[in-house]
């Protein structure tokens, strides 16, 4: 195998994100009602309770929790938590709709070389954290050589892990 210094593995995408659940039905319930995803196939061989959804190039697997009392509950949104992020086209649809399903969310804005980013941060079901922005806004700059580029428009075989420095401000909203 030829060495690729920027991409040792040879990685093409993100193919899914698995996560632990409580409740099969409510999760899917929440992806799909919520984010758009749409349940696919799964594979028989698979012999433990779970489903598969896709939308937005990627795919979500749900894994019914083995012991879901042990998931932890969290109530605070901390964008700092791990979570998945997804641009959208218009912020105030996003929020908009989430306040018409009262979904509980954190606003917050990164700036960056007169460059602002929107960033709404929510909950699924068990606590996993979503964020929805427009970071298509903030180009994606290379710490060594290279050009700026919108994430859009990145190719991983051009990047050398970027790893911009922000300001984030945030605002709670029920």
């Amino acid at each position: 195998m030829k060495e690729n210094v920027g991409n040792p593995l040879h990685l093409t995408s993100l193919n899914h994100v698995s996560l632990l659940c409580r409740s099969i039905e409510e999760s899917m319930v929440f992806y799909q009602t919520v984010l758009g995803f749409f349940p696919i196939r799964r594979p028989e061989s698979l012999n433990f309770e779970g489903a598969w959804l896709f939308g937005h190039g990627i795919g979500i697997h749900l894994l019914r929790s083995s012991e879901p009392e042990k998931l932890p509950k969290k109530t605070e949104i901390n964008p700092k938590d791990n979570h998945i992020s997804f641009q959208c086209e218009s912020m105030s649809a996003v929020e908009k709709k989430l306040e018409e399903m009262e979904i509980e969310y954190v606003r917050a804005i990164v700036e960056e070389g007169g460059i602002q980013v929107d960033q709404l941060f929510f909950h699924d079901p068990d606590g996993f954290m979503i964020e929805i922005c427009n970071c298509d806004s903030l180009p994606v700059v290379p710490l060594v050589g290279g050009m700026a580029r919108s994430c859009s428009r990145v190719k991983l075989h051009q990047m050398v892990q970027p790893q911009p420095q922000t300001q984030i401000h945030q605002v709670v909203h029920p």
